[in-house]
Formats: C-alpha cells, structure tokens, sequence
C-alpha cells in the first residue's frame, strides 16, 4: 500500500518480483484498472490509483486493493470520482469491521448508484479538474517559493544588523568600549574591530551576561518547595510554550541559581541547542539544568543579543558537543563571540529589526490564513 500516493496525485510506483513469487497470496491487475486501498484510513486518504507503464503489463499488490477494470469509460473521471469527498463519504457507510481494521465492503461497488456523463463529456471534466488542480500547483508553489524568500529576507537582516549594517551609526553615541569599562572592568578591550563599524568591540558573551544552569531533577531528591520550572520542552524561539508547566522541590539556597525574572535570556543547553527566548513575564519561574540563565551584568538590549544567538544559530556558530545527545556547556556559551555595539545603536538596531519582521510576518500570516 505505500507504493499507491494518497490524496489526488494518482501516483503509483512498483518493485520487480518474479512471478513465482506473487502468484498467490496478491490481488492481480493490468495496465489502466484503477486500484482503490478498501482498508481504513488509507480508503478516506483516497489512495487509489490507475496503473500505468507496468513491466510485462501486469501486476500483484495487497489484497487491501479493490480493482476494477473499466469498459468503455474514460478511467481518468473515475479515478476522480472515486477521490471526491462525496464518495468517500458514501463509502464510509459501508465500512465493516473492528475500528482499526474497518474496509469499505463490496456493496459499494455492487449498490451505490454513480454517474455516467457521456464520454466526451467525461473528458471535459477531467481536463477542468486538472485545469484547477495545476493552477492550486502553481499557487502552492509560489506561496512556498515565498515563504522560502520570507526565511533568506529574515536571515540577511540578522546579518546586516549583527555587522552595523542594519542602521546608519551616530559619532554622538558613546562607543561601546566605554560601555564594556562599566559593565565588566576586567573585560579585555580588542584593538582588532575593523570588521565592526567605528565604535563597536568584539567581546565574548562571559564578558557582557552572567550565566547559569538551573536544578538537575532528582526523584529522591523532595527537599524544598514545590514550584513551577521550566524545561527545554517549554522553550522555543521568541516564545515559550506554558499549557504543560511542571513541578520539583526547590530548597531556599537553590533559588538564586535556579530562579528567572523578567528580562533574563533563556537559551537550550541540549535538544535544539542554542534555542532562545527573552522571560519577558511580571513573574519569576524556575529552570532546570538543561537551560541556560543569561542575565546582563549592565545596561544592554537584551532583545539585540536574543537575535545575535539567533543569527549564529542559523549559521552554524552555535552547536553542541558530546556522543549522542549534544549539548551546550557552560564553559562553551561563556566562550561564545559577539559583537557589542554602542548602547544607543543597540536600541535603534532592534527597532528597525522588528519593524522589518513585523512586515514580513504579516505577508507569512496573510499566506497561511
């Protein structure tokens, strides 16, 4: 059955066996019978086919193929008939069977009345369905094509912005090395910058955010309070997914570690590596061990950092290590390069990125409604 496509494309494919082998046991047909799956849900999934360009002119499949062979019909109207909602609705009515194991009984074939337009007009129907259905072709690939464009358009914008290309740079602002003196003294200042506009410093992401893991679950651990955590399962880009929150105990000296407020970056140390999104909630939550908590040591657009992961995320910068489950470790994400841009550029950066998004998620929502 998965050599019959369901839907209606009507593709069908094949493998060579000797004949031997499928004498018994198999449903036998012919180049141009149509084969209809009569076991459930492949029935509803309309996978049914004509058979076409068959070595040596005949075949064998399961015995869950009804076949019939046409006589004097055009088999492509049929084909289609017996793909439309309104057959496969009738046909449900003749199910028989265990759910699970339900098949469309012969009675369909035998009582239920179809219609027989004449024959040229069976053509003109045919070639008015795959009018309509090569033009839905055409659309579904062109909203797929742009879909595709919405991604790159996305992708280069990150690009420009992370190298100060995004927005047009002010020699007002103060330059970040003066911002890194007051967020992190003992950071090393680089002199290497000329692929960053004037004004930005390189900096690696332990110079400008404390970071942490939270709480590994423990079932014999149950000291502490109950409280909400969150895991990667929850964590998604720009987002977070709170309808399945769960709980562990929480001692009192565990809860400076293990605590998020509002504003703190939140990144996946295993699953999709690298995965982030900004607390943005009024309440505090806890984390466990395999989330990464990134909180400013100053004054930084914490939004503009979400998109710089983003960015070296999808480019390949950011990956996990280790056999078989990978992960981020904290001495790898303290490790990680970045740029820091003056403050100021920080904001106007962000800006101009979520106005752009803005306008591109709106064309990505206008396709999909």
């Amino acid at each position: 059955m998965a050599l019959v496509e369901d839907g209606f494309s009507g593709n069908h494919f094949y493998e060579e066996r000797t004949w031997k082998d499928v004498k018994r046991g198999y449903c036998h047909f012919q180049n141009g019978d149509i084969g209809i799956a009569k076991i459930s849900p492949c029935f509803e999934n309309r996978k049914s086919t004509i058979f076409k360009n068959l070595p040596n002119t005949y075949g064998a499949g399961t015995t869950e193929l009804v076949i019939l062979r046409p006589i004097k019909v055009y088999t492509k109207f049929y084909l289609y008939l017996f793909k439309s909602d309104w057959y496969v609705k009738e046909g449900t009515k003749y199910f028989k069977g265990v759910v699970g194991q339900q098949r469309v009984h012969k009675e369909i074939f035998t009582d239920l009345h179809i219609p027989l337009p004449p024959f040229a007009e069976q053509q003109r129907i045919v070639e008015e369905i795959e009018y309509w259905f090569a033009l839905i072709d055409q659309i579904e690939q062109d909203k797929s094509d742009l879909q595709t464009a919405i991604r790159q358009t996305k992708s280069k914008i990150l690009d420009l912005a992370i190298h100060g290309k995004l927005v047009l740079q002010n020699p007002n602002d103060e330059p970040a090395s003066e911002l890194l003196k007051r967020i992190n003294p003992k950071a090393e200042i680089t002199c290497d910058n000329g692929h960053y506009p004037v004004g930005w410093i390189d900096v690696i992401l332990g110079d400008i955010f404390y970071h942490n893991t939270g709480k590994a679950l423990n079932s014999s651990n149950k000291e502490g309070v109950l409280r909400n955590y969150l895991t990667t399962s929850n964590v998604y880009w720009n987002q977070f997914d709170l309808s399945l929150v769960k709980q562990m105990p929480f001692r009192d000296n565990e809860l400076e570690k293990c605590t998020v407020q509002k504003g703190d970056l939140l990144v996946c140390e295993g699953g999709d590596v690298g995965r982030s999104a900004i607390w943005n909630f009024d309440y505090n939550i806890c984390i466990q061990n395999h989330i990464h908590r990134l909180r400013p040591k100053g004054d930084l657009n914490v939004s503009f950092y979400y998109y710089v992961l983003r960015f070296l995320k999808e480019h390949n910068r950011i990956g996990g290590k280790g056999i078989g489950l990978l992960g981020l470790s904290s001495n790898e994400l303290h490790k990680i390069g970045m740029p820091l841009p003056p403050r100021k550029e920080q904001d106007r950066i962000v800006l101009k990125i979520e106005e752009l998004f803005s306008v591109l998620d709106n064309i990505e929502n206008a396709l999909e409604a």
